[in-house]
């Protein structure tokens, strides 16, 4: 039975569900409760409708700082709409822009 503990354990440890992340509708709060929840978890997800497409639900995870970023990202700051501003400053984790240096697949001589 004791032989079978450590895979059994190891299985747990594997299968358990990360850390949950909040989910919040930006537009029923304020700015500064929608800032204040982010800083106090220090990540959480902000969901509104877009003004573009009405019906049209975007959301994204804003973090309180720039280390809950995860690697190959950097935090930039954004907006987003709340109860009592059209654009409230958070701050958003986008991926980090790398030069790419493209090769020709053929070279065009000089005929």
């Amino acid at each position: 039975m004791l032989r079978y503990a450590s895979p059994v354990l190891a299985a747990l440890i594997i299968a358990s569900p990360a850390e949950a992340i909040s989910r919040y509708t930006s537009t029923a709060m304020s700015c500064t409760e929608a800032q204040a929840r982010i800083a106090s978890e220090g990540a959480a997800i902000m969901r509104y409708q877009s003004r573009r497409t009405p019906g049209l639900p975007l959301y994204d995870r804003y973090v309180a700082n720039e280390r809950l970023c995860p690697p190959g990202h950097t935090g930039t700051r954004d907006h987003i709409p709340t109860a009592d501003r059209a654009a409230c400053p958070v701050l958003r984790c986008k991926p980090e822009f790398r030069e790419r240096h493209f090769r020709r697949p053929w070279h065009f001589s000089d005929r």
